[in-house]
């Protein structure tokens, strides 16, 4: 049977009742319990379990490597270099020849002390024979006593005037050595800006010599950490990484404070030193004020939120494993981790990785 054409008019009509029905077809009935949506998935972390064991509390400082035996080379004359025979970074051993100063107007002086000295020496012969002479023509009575004595007083003049000689001769002698400036000890020697022809008194330094054989560090510790302060308490001396090289005492305290930087020198015996070692290195040191049981916690774990720290440890809520915040009380920092002072206790479960995809509250699976 031939099927009449729709008007027009009835199209939208049809429409409309083909997505009423589609609509009442795909509801589908709420769940008898009527709950909500489903939460978020707990997210996976690291964790360690808290335990206390033994804790140095220490405080890091700059310091500086000083020698014990370290020398400034002065002259004791004044002149101009005549030659020098080092250079910088020689080691010497003690005696060894530095620098020699022209000695041509010491030795002038020299040879007219010894001159002098040779005169009167004939003047003191010539009045020992005058006396051995007068002695027996005065026995004789062929002399007056007084022209005896005139002799006796001359000898003893002359004998005066050969001794205060005989000193200046061996002043000058000695004062002739010290145109050779030699070197005071066995060591390194230092940096050396002066050039042959150089004109030099007793305030010039010449060099240094310094010898690692005896090395100390020394610390400037703020005056707030001086009660603290007492011999033998372990001074760590630390690498670039941070890794301890030596360990010494302190072996001094200054009993006063420098007024110019309100610190107290604190000084430290380097026995066992590594030849890298230089005098007047910097170096980083660190004090150990004492050892006690406590806990840590890697910095990975520590969040800071408007300068206060924070942590996540896991705990058991009512839907199960969730991340609790704790707000901490943190101390220094030593090898990667701070010592706590509170806020978490032995046996807490630390979360230590993913933190920063969780929150106070959320779930989580440990791993």
């Amino acid at each position: 049977m031939p099927v009449a054409p729709l008007k027009p008019a009835a199209l939208p009509c049809i429409v409309l009742l083909l997505l009423a029905a589609l609509a009442c077809k795909g509801a589908a009935p709420a769940p008898a319990g009527g709950g909500g949506p489903a939460g978020p998935p707990a997210a996976g972390v690291k964790t360690v379990t808290l335990e206390t064991h033994p804790i140095e509390q220490t405080s890091e400082f700059i310091a500086t490597i000083q020698s014990l035996r370290s020398t400034t080379v002065q002259p004791e004359v004044e002149g101009t270099l005549a030659r020098i025979f080092v250079k910088a970074g020689d080691r010497v051993r003690q005696g060894t020849p530095l620098v020699q100063i022209n000695p041509d107007k010491q030795r002038a002086a020299v040879t007219s002390a010894e001159a002098s000295r040779a005169g009167t020496a004939a003047d003191v012969v010539y009045w020992r024979q005058q006396v051995k002479r007068l002695q027996s023509l005065v026995d004789a009575g062929a002399i007056s006593r007084q022209e005896f004595e005139q002799a006796q007083n001359s000898l003893k003049a002359a004998e005066a005037k050969l001794g205060a000689l005989e000193a200046q001769v061996r002043e000058q002698e000695v004062e002739l050595r010290y145109y050779r400036v030699v070197a005071p000890q066995a060591g390194m020697v230092g940096d050396i800006t002066l050039r042959a022809g150089d004109r030099v008194t007793r305030s010039t330094v010449i060099t240094t010599i310094d010898s690692n054989e005896g090395l100390e560090v020394d610390i400037e510790v703020p005056l707030d950490r001086s009660p603290d302060l007492r011999p033998g308490l372990p001074v760590q001396i630390l690498d670039a990484d941070g890794q301890i090289i030596v360990t010494n005492p302190i072996t001094f305290v200054a009993p006063r404070v420098d007024e110019r930087t309100q610190t107290v020198l604190v000084k430290s015996l380097l026995r066992n030193a590594p030849p890298s070692m230089r005098v007047q290195q910097f170096v980083r040191a660190r004090i150990v004020w004492q050892r006690a049981s406590g806990i840590t916690v890697p910095v990975t774990a520590v969040t800071r939120v408007s300068g206060k720290f924070f942590c996540f440890v896991v705990e058991q809520g009512g839907t199960g494993t969730v991340a609790r915040q704790r707000p901490l009380e943190l101390g220094d920092l030593v090898g990667g981790e701070y010592i706590v002072r509170g806020g978490l206790k032995p046996g807490d479960r630390l979360i230590v990785s993913g933190i920063q995809k969780i929150g106070d509250g959320a779930p989580v699976r440990p791993e």
